[in-house]
């Protein structure tokens, strides 16, 4: 790996030095005092709130940071806003990944044993010991103790208020315990079932994997395609070449058979007949149900010539050679009908133009005779469907696949939606999707068909590297997602839920519709045994559905010796295959009565031999915490743990223990770029604290980009964000060592900026909690760090240009930050800390509530009047601009006559309402008031409506006292001397300027220099 080098570093090193020992000093007394430890307050409302826990197979990246970062800020604020909040955390350990990595590491091979050395130094600086720790992960269970490890330790130094009392891994043996009764519980209740199922599978392991299993399984989409076995008897053979085919109603249209003239098929006794398919073909099908015996081989262009007998049909038809054929793909054999299928289309039409291939082997009169055959009527499309979309896309030949996919896709679209069967075929008139269904129970009484099932995408494997491929899969475990009660139930609670952002909604309506069967239990990696069939290990998601509940009671197990007895009950359960009634028992009235109430406390203390208040007590702390509040993640989980957290919870659970709601959170790339190892732009958490500061980082995390949009992490960025913070750090700290101010002062008799700054600090308060109510989560972090860093700089920018006393500016910036350090806790914890400790407080502003606000001190009109002070610059420095004039001084006639204020007001009222301009005008001079100014009204509403004049206005005397008590501040920004003017009264008009004046737009002369 590469030296890192940060930007951010390089500009502000002496800053995030001095920001880092803050941070780190507020960790030791956060964790130290144990802040964040939540117990039950039976008299406080309570707020239970959890991230997915981490697969701890390697160190986190800034991906986590996010995620869990949200989940934090989320967590201060229902801290600050009275709420007992938990916010625990465990390790996922279970599963194939570790002993994956562990198995590689065992090999030698170099990859890993370089990305992990590198994973390692990121937490040991001394290159013996990080060989000495790599020289252990043979062992899967020494990875997952040294990451866990390390990832508490990269939690704390992102300053995460959790309740690391409550941590477990899934490989606590008292943790295997709550699965078996789990397990034990779904069992009961008829969700789990054994049986034959297609599974996706590696051979080379021997066993059914999951989306953990799966080399970048989280990030991408796998289907199991089900093809069509047609067979086509070989004349003169008692073999059979057997086609692979996603549409079956097309046979009508057969017009040759295609297979690749340089592969070396295997001729195979398959459930006794003799099949020509593919080597992969074979190996497959061996894996899917069908008794399979290679037999003999023979090359393709052995074949090539000689005819087969189409079923159902019987018409014979010719093997020919093409080269877009896939060994790897279905059979490796092909049946053309190139009126409706764009490969065989272009493969035909390439044929016929090669020469050389024709010659070869003799069949040139052949193909040359060869014409597609029209069987399926398709609106607005030609006689041959698939000839039509070629051209239109330009396809060049059969190798252009990524075109012919696309042709594929759009005809077979078309087809199946809008395509009859001609007279031609068995079922004319019949759609394309009636004529598929029939056409199989043809075939399959003609004893041609079969399936086969296949992967898209092509190529998946393990995490391993080895292969993954469709499998049917004897007495292998399941989770019946699609017992129809239980999906009733599923869809209820999901329709009860709070989902944030709420369009990922309709992606849990979809996962939820094609949920079925899912292999709950696997052969190989760490976890829990199937209790009663222990060569079975419960699959890595199937065993992180409902482990929120154990967070609950995780810390009194572990205190008080429980989980040693949990694990012991756990082990004889395992070693007996379940037939130990006496473990069996005592685990799961310990669970029935700790998490449904079910069963005599008594009675689960004696078998445990503890006290019963010690057992009430623990069933009154999971009662107090449960259900989980809300569940924050990325939306990549909702296709499987998300999704199956709500199964779980719905057949276990009573209903008010259900899930209330779940938030997003998406990914993060950088620089425009997508994270990957192989890029080496993958930005790992540990280098955080080290190269940027955790605040800076929760900062930029936070205020960058909404959550259902991908973070772009991206240096410069980074960097400005810093400039900023460091502007923040500066202007706080210069406003506490003057202090604090000795006297109160009367908010009534302030200046108007001063009046603005109150009414902005308490705008940002109310509104900046709307926007954590609704997790706008950048929205909050804009208004309440950058909007309100720019409000108080703007302030002082004023204050100091127009005079304004010092105690009554001392006294305001004060008053901001009472309230300003605590708005940001949630985001930049560490500075605010530190911040409220220098202002002589010594409570922890992370427990501190809420800042409070005072409506009647919100005055939108003074935030409107100071963009009109602001526009009205912009406005006289665009004149000097242009006209290059020396100003002596410039004149503003602000505010003409009341009655232009009202025409004003009414228009952007009417407009806003969806008025036209001249309804909006007719409106207007409908009043008797108006109508002797008609003229002035049409010129008024135009104005509005071009932008002449603001769409936000103030009184006129409002507008009038903001210009001249700010003229100060007008002066400092142009650098000359500015004469404000009371439009229906000038002093001095040399230009008659004053009868330009506009609402919220005043009239400008610039008195140059003689």
């Amino acid at each position: 790996m590469e030296e890192f080098k940060s930007k951010v570093e390089e500009l502000y090193g002496d800053f995030l030095r001095e920001i880092r020992e803050i941070e780190k000093k507020w960790q030791r007394e956060w964790y130290g005092n144990g802040i964040f430890n939540a117990d039950p307050r039976p008299n406080k409302p309570k707020y239970f709130i959890t991230v997915p826990y981490p697969y701890v197979s390697g160190s986190p990246h800034i991906g986590h940071g996010r995620t869990f970062t949200i989940g934090d800020i989320i967590a201060r604020y229902k801290r600050a806003r009275g709420f007992n909040v938990l916010f625990p955390i465990a390790w996922h350990i279970t599963g194939t990944p570790i002993q994956s990595v562990a198995d590689r590491i065992m090999k030698g091979d170099p990859e890993d044993i370089k990305l992990y050395s590198w994973y390692v130094s990121l937490y040991v600086d001394d290159p013996n010991k990080v060989k000495e720790i790599l020289s252990t992960f043979t062992n899967p269970w020494n990875i997952a103790q040294f990451f866990a490890s390390v990832y508490i330790r990269d939690f704390m130094s992102m300053g995460y208020s959790m309740d690391f009392r409550r941590q477990f891994t899934t490989g606590d043996p008292d943790y295997n315990a709550f699965i078996i009764w789990q397990y034990h519980k779904l069992r009961e209740a008829g969700y789990i079932t054994q049986g034959s199922h297609v599974v996706l599978y590696s051979p080379d392991e021997n066993q059914a994997v999951g989306e953990h299993d799966i080399r970048g399984g989280d990030e991408i989409t796998i289907d199991i395609l089900e093809f069509n076995l047609v067979k086509f008897k070989l004349e003169g053979s008692d073999e059979y070449l057997v086609a692979a085919t996603l549409r079956p109603e097309t046979i009508y249209g057969v017009t040759n058979v295609w297979i690749h003239p340089s592969i070396d098929y295997v001729i195979a006794s398959i459930n006794g007949e003799r099949w020509v398919v593919s080597k992969p073909a074979a190996w497959k099908l061996s894996y899917q149900g069908y008794d399979v015996k290679v037999v003999g081989s023979i090359r393709g262009e052995e074949l090539i010539g000689k005819y087969v007998v189409a079923p159902l049909i019987n018409r014979r038809v010719p093997i020919l050679p093409a080269s877009f054929v896939d060994e790897n793909t279905g059979t490796g054999i092909v049946y053309s009908v190139p009126a409706h299928a764009p490969y065989d289309y272009v493969a035909l039409m390439d044929l016929k133009k090669d020469e050389k291939t024709l010659s070869r082997y003799g069949i040139k009169e052949l193909v040359e005779s060869i014409e597609p055959i029209s069987i399926i009527k398709l609106p607005n499309y030609g006689k041959y469907p698939a000839k039509d979309v070629i051209e239109k896309l330009g396809v060049k030949d059969q190798n252009d696949r990524e075109k012919l996919d696309e042709a594929t896709r759009i005809v077979y679209r078309e087809e199946f939606y809008s395509g009859t069967m001609k007279e031609n075929t068995l079922f004319p008139g019949l759609s394309v999707d009636e004529a598929r269904e029939r056409t199989i129970r043809a075939l399959s009484g003609q004893g041609a068909w079969g399936k086969m099932y296949e992967l898209e995408p092509r190529k998946v494997l393990t995490r391993s590297g080895n292969l993954v491929i469709a499998a049917v899969i004897k007495d292998q475990w399941f989770l019946n997602y699609g017992n129809p009660e239980w999906k009733t139930k599923a869809f209820k609670c999901l329709n009860t839920m709070k989902i944030i952002p709420e369009r990922y909604r309709k992606n849990f309506e979809n996962v939820f519709n094609w949920l079925s069967m899912r292999p709950c239990a696997r052969k190989r990696g760490l976890g829990t045994r199937l209790p009663w069939d222990p060569d079975w290990i419960i699959e890595s998601l199937s065993d992180s559905t409902i482990y929120m509940a154990y967070y609950t009671i995780a810390h009194r197990i572990k205190s008080s010796g429980l989980d040693k007895r949990l694990g012991e009950f756990a082990k004889r359960v395992i070693e007996s295959k379940g037939t130990d009634s006496e473990a069996l028992n005592a685990i799961m009235t310990f669970f029935d009565y700790i998490l449904l109430g079910k069963g005599d406390p008594g009675n689960v203390a004696e078998l445990f031999g503890t006290d019963r208040e010690f057992i009430e007590d623990m069933r009154k702390e999971f009662d107090y915490w449960y259900p989980v509040d809300e569940r924050h993640s990325g939306p990549d989980l909702i296709g499987s743990h998300l999704s199956f957290f709500v199964f779980h919870h719905v057949a276990i659970f009573p209903e008010r223990h259900w899930p209330r709601s779940m938030t997003f959170n998406e990914y993060v790339i950088r620089e425009g770029m997508k994270m990957s190892r192989s890029l080496g732009n993958v930005l790992p958490l540990p280098y955080v604290p080290k190269y940027y500061g955790t605040d800076l980082t929760r900062l930029y995390l936070a205020s960058v980009t909404d959550l259902d949009t991908t973070l772009d992490w991206r240096e410069d960025d980074v960097a400005s964000t810093a400039g900023r913070l460091m502007r923040f750090w500066g202007l706080v700290n210069d406003i506490i060592k003057e202090g604090k101010p000795s006297r109160e002062i009367d908010i009534k008799h302030l200046s108007i900026v001063t009046q603005w700054l109150i009414s902005k600090v308490n705008k940002t308060v109310r509104d900046s909690a709307i926007d954590m109510e609704n997790e706008n989560i950048r929205g909050y972090s804009l208004k309440a760090f950058f909007d309100m860093l720019s409000s108080v700089e703007k302030y002082l920018d004023v204050a100091n240009a127009i005079g304004i006393n010092r105690d009554e500016i001392r006294w305001v910036l004060w008053y901001v930050i009472e309230r300003w350090v605590k708005l940001l806790q949630p985001v930049i914890p560490h500075m605010a800390e530190e911040l409220w400790h220098r202002m002589g407080n010594n409570t922890f502003v992370s427990l501190e509530p809420w800042p409070e606000y005072d409506e009647a001190l919100i005055n939108d009109e003074l935030d409107i009047a100071l963009d009109l002070v602001e526009k009205a610059i912009d406005d006289v420095q665009e004149i000097l601009r242009v006209t290059k004039i020396a100003p002596r001084a410039v004149h503003l006639y602000v505010g003409p006559s009341s009655e232009y204020y009202q025409v004003v007001n009414g228009a952007i009222r009417l407009i806003n309402e969806g008025k036209t301009m001249g309804e909006t005008i007719r409106a207007i001079v409908s009043n008797p008031e108006y109508r002797r100014m008609a003229d002035r009204v049409a010129n008024l509403v135009s104005k509005v409506i071009d932008g002449t004049i603001p769409r936000k206005i103030v009184s006129r005397d409002m507008e009038l006292r903001v210009f001249r008590e700010l003229s100060g501040y007008i002066k400092s920004r142009i650098n000359t001397d500015v004469v404000v003017q009371d439009a229906t009264n000038p002093t001095y008009d040399p230009s008659n300027k004053a009868r330009s004046s506009l609402p919220g737009r005043p009239a400008i002369y610039v008195e140059a220099v003689k």
